[in-house]
């Protein structure tokens, strides 16, 4: 995929600069040791105009990440939201998932750094999971044990994870894997929380051992908003494909619905599914379809 031409500009640092012209100091920290700390956001096309669904949300998140490990963070993050419109127009992106990256300075050795730079660019990009219902597997990778890290901080090298799960799960013909944490209880996919569906209320894992999802919170807003009961519980493998149905959610990824779980079917009909309701809701929600931001 190209994520971008001769005619693309990036934010970096407070000015705008063409993308094919940026250069990247080979002894970064972030690069040898994937210190860094970034975003995945998504701008829509809506009928009053571009809109970036819950951005102060994701700077906010950004923020928190970069001090949970001790990256400065010096940014307004105003300014932030300002510039990142300014990029959609300069770019002419309607439809886009924004990357801001907080990355550091040179250095070799392990220690925080002192300095840091902040690059945002966007691109035009389709549902990252496709739009049909996923085969998954339980994935032999793990997530971290929160005691090694912080799982909840958005930071580059815990993708290391991710890039293993997806490429083993896909190289055994799924689409996505599903991780487990450190107790071998459901955690997440590589890059969404993920929902289940059993007798007419929905589960997902509790916070503790997962990335605390904003897509996977608005999911919870939406649910209070529809009335539909949802339990943040310790769910077992055995729970999970017991389940009636199961979504994944997140920036990315949106709404997508599992068709299986390793060699187990999912015998609910995914329109007739609570998260095909979400599914809808979710894309009225980010498109202003419906005014569900005066509830929410």
């Amino acid at each position: 995929m190209q994520y971008y031409n001769s005619n693309t500009v990036i934010y970096v640092n407070g000015r705008f600069e063409k993308a094919e012209e940026m250069k990247t100091d080979l002894y970064g920290q972030s690069l040898h040791y994937g210190f860094a700390a970034f975003e995945g956001i998504r701008a829509y096309k809506t009928h009053n105009a571009t809109r970036v669904f819950k951005i102060k949300e994701h700077y906010d998140r950004l923020q928190r990440s970069c001090e949970l490990v001790n990256i400065p963070f010096p940014w307004d993050k105003n300014e932030l939201i300002k510039q990142t419109y300014k990029l959609l127009e300069l770019n002419n992106l309607k439809d886009a998932y924004i990357r801001p990256l907080v990355y550091c300075e040179p250095n070799m050795t392990l220690i925080a750094p002192q300095e840091a730079s902040i690059m945002i660019c966007a691109w035009e990009w389709g549902a990252y999971l496709g739009n049909k219902q996923l085969k998954v597997c339980v994935s032999p990778f793990q997530r971290p044990n929160p005691k090694s890290t912080f799982v909840e901080a958005k930071i580059s090298g815990h993708y290391v994870n991710s890039i293993l799960a997806t490429t083993d799960a896909k190289s055994k013909g799924f689409d996505e894997a599903l991780l487990l944490d450190m107790n071998e209880n459901v955690a997440e996919a590589p890059g969404a929380n993920i929902f289940i569906e059993k007798n007419g209320k929905l589960y997902t894992p509790s916070l503790g051992n997962i990335l605390a999802g904003i897509t996977r919170n608005t999911v919870i807003e939406l649910c209070n908003v529809l009335d539909i009961e949802v339990i943040e519980k310790t769910i077992s493998v055995a729970e999970l494909k017991k389940a009636d149905s199961a979504f994944f959610c997140g920036t990315a990824t949106e709404i997508i619905g599992i068709h299986t779980i390793d060699d187990v079917v999912y015998k609910q009909k995914w329109n007739d599914s609570i998260g095909a309701t979400i599914q809808r809701a979710y894309k009225n929600l980010v498109l202003e379809k419906v005014n569900y931001e005066v509830i929410i």
